[in-house]
């Protein structure tokens, strides 16, 4: 008998992707959207995202960490192999509620390195793993999928490291959220209106990460559901 190939002929597994596929068109329309609109909507202390940065940083005692530009749309992050933060352009120069957002946002992570959150801790010693492991999970479950053998399982146990790897990163960056607008507050870098309109913006931008979690669990489900019945 021939190995289950969903590449030969439909495959009524893909309905299980629908939803993911759904949300995430929502979550890429909102983001946009959502950023877009406050990127035009200046921020009435006039804190720019590099300032606004700074300021938390030094708050929170973190003088080492350092601030730099990086190219692109909403590219921004930090990096705690050198500690330091990276913002984009319309970020570090901007004054909006979209700029001062987003950098408060990626102090958020700054504050989780340093005092030493776990669900951030262990994100960052899983990257090595999860990086070999989305890298070759698709080469054994490609395999898996024309031929016998233990291929296909292989590949769905490797595919699960990353899905692990969304899961944690969902607490991380809700949580890098909350700090941010609690920071926004408590320092007055912007008003009671504009941490509203700022949490708007977080709220934006964690969809995505909620996409990328279903999109990879729903995706486990398939192929877990494909080995299972190319074992009947």
């Amino acid at each position: 008998m021939y190995p289950y190939n969903p590449y030969w002929g439909f495959d009524p597994t893909m309905y299980i992707l629908l939803p993911a596929i759904i949300f995430a068109m929502y979550a890429q329309f909102k983001v946009s959207s959502t950023t877009n609109r406050y990127l035009r909507v200046n921020t009435s202390r006039g804190y720019t995202g590099e300032r606004t940065a700074r300021t938390i940083l030094d708050s929170n005692g973190l003088y080492d960490v350092r601030i730099g530009v990086v190219r692109g749309h909403l590219t921004d992050h930090y990096d705690p192999r050198n500690k330091t933060l990276r913002l984009s352009e319309d970020v570090y120069y901007g004054t909006s509620v979209t700029s001062v957002a987003v950098a408060a946002h990626e102090c958020g992570h700054a504050i989780q390195h340093a005092r030493g959150y776990a669900p951030l801790s262990i994100r960052n010693n899983m990257v090595p793993v999860v990086n070999f492991a989305s890298n070759i999970s698709w080469i054994f479950i490609l395999m898996g999928f024309i031929m016998t053998g233990p291929f296909l399982k292989l590949g769905i146990i490797l595919f699960s490291a990353s899905v692990l790897f969304q899961i944690i990163t969902l607490p991380v960056e809700f949580n890098a959220s909350r700090r941010a607008l609690v920071q926004l507050g408590d320092l007055g870098i912007v008003d009671g209106m504009e941490v509203r309109k700022s949490r708007k913006v977080l709220i934006a931008a964690a969809l995505t990460y909620v996409a990328a979690a279903l999109s990879s669990i729903l995706q486990l489900v398939r192929l877990v559901l494909i080995s299972n019945r190319r074992n009947d």
